[in-house]
């Protein structure tokens, strides 16, 4: 299986794709274009090791000056004590205004690498050609939709295209209101789908948030996540159904009120809610649950789609199942605004019956060919193969920091989604959270950016760039190791050797 071909590097001898006439490959010149901007002034220059040297058009300071007095307070950035100014980013890499190298391991928008050259020669190319709606014709959005439902089980073959997670999970949620005629939606706890109101009303991880007074929505009911390692179920193999139980009471109760379930939302692997892996059978017993009741089941693949588990294109296929509606976002387009509804043929035709569904930008022919440009990197450098052998190569240096550090309760995950519990004892398994931010610190000062996350934002969350290769994950298990024994020393901790 090879590795990536595609790491980061403005070193691009390893890519494929031929040379100019001048003898300048299209990746070389896509990085020198990018470190240009439209004012003449260079925001960094590519020196002759591959690092950068910047001159910033605006200093740290000046931005996040002009940040407070111009962007709304609670837009948060990370590290805010000590921002990071990137200017440039390339494959699993990105360069702050020093020209300082740093290790992405959380960017799971920009899933084939960033700025992928053949994914930014693709939208350059069509964006000086045409851009315009989808009323008109043009063969980018029917090529990929033909694309996209190739890789999806029958009989999910109908595509709706918008720009973002939030946009496709809100017309999900149309979509199969207007199929069963209920309004009610089922959700599971810690489970983030997206900023608008609806989707706020059913994702708990911001509607939970100790500033937020409405709370979860009229029509919305949350069931307990289905966690082995922190939840009420904790044998394996009778979680997954015992979990589900807990989606039969949720509609027996809607229907006690004369309710109708319209949905059931879930992600294969739940993201926000800590990199929990379901429990075997999970999603079966749940969808029967749900089609018994008449409502419909949606795969949120906003986060895990595109082959990111490694072990599957979807994250919904490691539990056996088929949905009724997928909903797709962030790697679509590694970082462009795009999104994608797909669902079946008879639901399509319910929503029809409602109103005509137009959107300015989905699927117009720059986002068209995009898309194509990101499915043709994950297909011709074995994204998916790669994902899956580099995280087997993690989560096996994950179990054996585990094995030399008591802070590590649990390692989860699939692929490169990946998460490691960090707890202040084994047996009670209370949240090290502190630790977690601590620990997240330590890494952005040695050059690499992981995150926390979870319930307890005790959880250090992996999801890097689909490029990240076996070098960088040797660096990151050697770093994690170091910081977390400097951690359990200055904290009393008991070493396990």
């Amino acid at each position: 299986m090879p590795a990536s071909t595609y790491e980061g590097s403005i070193d691009t001898a390893a890519l494929k794709r031929p040379a100019a006439a001048d003898g300048v490959t299209p990746s070389a010149k896509m990085c020198k274009k990018s470190e240009e901007v439209t004012n003449g002034q260079a925001s960094s220059q590519v020196s002759t090791n591959g690092q950068t040297s910047s001159t910033p058009i605006m200093s740290k300071e000046e931005i996040m000056d002009s940040r407070r007095k111009h962007i709304g307070p609670n837009v948060p950035v990370f590290f805010p004590e000590d921002p990071l100014h990137i200017v440039r980013g390339s494959g699993q890499y990105f360069y702050d205004d020093k020209g300082q190298r740093i290790l992405d391991c959380i960017n799971n928008v920009c899933h084939v690498g960033h700025c992928h050259p053949h994914v930014v020669e693709r939208a350059q190319k069509q964006m000086a050609v045409l851009n315009t709606n989808s009323r008109y014709l043009h063969e980018e959005i029917v090529t990929y939709a033909k694309r996209l439902t190739a890789k999806l089980p029958e009989p999910l073959s109908v595509c709706y295209f918008c720009c973002t997670g939030s946009e496709a999970n809100e017309l999900a949620a149309r979509l199969a209101r207007a199929h069963t005629g209920g309004q009610e939606i089922i959700a599971v706890d810690a489970a983030y789908h997206g900023h608008t109101q609806l989707l706020i009303d059913f994702s708990s991880y911001k509607h939970n948030h100790p500033g937020y007074t409405p709370g979860r929505g009229d029509h919305a009911s949350v069931v307990s996540l289905p966690c082995t390692y922190r939840g009420k179920h904790r044998d394996p193999a009778t979680a997954g159904e015992l979990y589900a139980a807990d989606v039969k009471d949720a509609i027996t109760k809607i229907q006690e009120k004369g309710e109708q379930v319209s949905a059931f939302f879930c992600e294969g692997l739940m993201s926000c809610g800590g990199q929990i892996v379901l429990p075997d059978g999970y999603l079966k017993h749940v969808y029967k649950h749900v089609r018994d009741a008449g409502g419909v089941c949606v795969a949120d693949e906003v986060q895990v789609g595109f082959g990111r588990v490694g072990s599957h294109f979807w994250a919904f296929e490691m539990q056996g199942v088929v949905p009724d509606i997928v909903t797709m976002g962030k790697p679509i387009g590694n970082g462009h605004p795009l999104a994608v509804v797909v669902t079946t043929p008879e639901i399509a035709a319910s929503f029809a019956k409602t109103t005509s569904y137009f959107n300015t930008y989905g699927g117009n022919p720059v986002s068209g060919a995009v898309a194509n440009a990101v499915m043709d990197v994950i297909e011709d450098e074995q994204l998916q193969a790669h994902a899956h052998a580099v995280g087997n190569e993690l989560l096996d240096g994950y179990r054996e920091l585990m094995k030399r550090h008591i802070l590590i309760g649990d390692v989860r995950g699939s692929g490169l989604m990946l998460g490691i519990d960090l707890v202040m004892d084994r047996e009670t398994r209370e949240p090290a959270t502190d630790i977690a931010g601590q620990l997240i610190h330590r890494m952005k000062d040695a050059f690499i950016l992981v995150s926390q996350d979870g319930p307890a934002n005790n959880v250090i969350k992996l999801k890097p760039p689909m490029c990240f290769s076996s070098d960088d994950a040797k660096l990151l298990l050697g770093k994690l190791d170091e910081f977390l024994g400097d951690l359990e020393r200055e904290n009393g901790f008991k070493a396990l050797n």
